[in-house]
């Protein structure tokens, strides 16, 4: 599960926040030493850790990092996640990044976790989106599997999904479907999004291996369950949130997709503080 671009992705964090070095740890002899505690200041999911351990293994093998709490477990206010032991200086010039990486990405994993716990009960699942921040989409969505949803593609790389502007492109959705079978590596997966039920028609009629309901209201969400019969996976997007999302379930699609899972990142609050 860990993501591929994640040591890239800790080198390029602190670069951009120590730069040509940290000028307020040079302050603090070298030689000294210290331990520290990372708490949390609310309730949430912990996720992240592995990118907080690669700050600190880039900045000194000699810190060492103890986890109270497993990546992927609940968190309490007022709870230790972790003692760090080892250089000051060090421990210092990597606690912001290694904060912004655990306070961000246990966010989105927190917030994962209130949308799957709305959705109980029911057989849909969970899906992501492609609205992630610039240069942080395969963390975020490790953070989304940590907080128990699933990934649905990484990037315009590794999926085929048919959207409005495409349509309009090809003239049709029998058009683009037809145009990305011709061009598709082998196995990949296409899915068309559709806005109204005489597109999902076009849709089933051409073969598409999932389909994307738009904007359905509920009527509309029944109605296309029923006719797909289970036949073709179905997505439900657009609007979604946790005061709609168990509601949209109950219709009975597979899958339902929620950008605000990595687009609307609220951070949970952590901090460091030495013992």
């Amino acid at each position: 599960m860990i993501p591929a671009d994640l040591s890239e992705c800790v080198a390029r964090a602190l670069a951009e926040d120590i730069g040509s070095g940290d000028l307020t740890a040079a302050l603090i002899p070298p030689q000294q030493s210290l331990h520290a505690d990372i708490i949390t200041r609310e309730a949430g999911i912990c996720c992240g850790q592995p990118y907080a351990e690669a700050v600190f293994a880039q900045i000194s093998p000699a810190i060492r990092m103890d986890w109270q709490v497993q990546e992927g477990h609940s968190l309490t206010p007022g709870q230790h996640l972790c003692t760090l032991s080892g250089p000051a200086r060090a421990i210092l010039s990597g606690e912001r990044c290694a904060l912004n990486f655990l306070q961000t990405l246990s966010g989105v994993a927190t917030t994962v976790s209130e949308h799957c716990h709305a959705l109980q009960g029911t057989f849909t699942r969970l899906l992501d989106t492609r609205k992630t921040i610039p240069g942080l989409r395969l963390a975020q969505k490790y953070a989304v599997r940590i907080g128990g949803g699933m990934n649905h593609r990484l990037g315009l790389y590794d999926g085929i999904l048919i959207k409005e502007n495409h349509i309009a492109a090809c003239g049709s959705i029998s058009a683009a479907l037809n145009a990305a079978r011709a061009l598709a590596p082998r196995l990949t997966r296409i899915e068309v999004e559709v806005e109204d039920l005489l597109q999902l028609e076009e849709a089933i009629a051409g073969a598409a291996d999932m389909i994307l309901l738009d904007n359905f209201s509920i009527d509309l969400l029944t109605q296309a369950v029923r006719r797909v019969g289970g036949a073709i996976p179905l997505e439900a997007s657009g609007n979604i949130g946790l005061d709609n999302i168990r509601e949209i379930a109950l219709t009975g699609v597979d899958y339902i997709s929620v950008g605000a899972l990595t687009r609307n990142v609220r951070s949970l609050d952590l901090s460091l503080r030495f013992i």
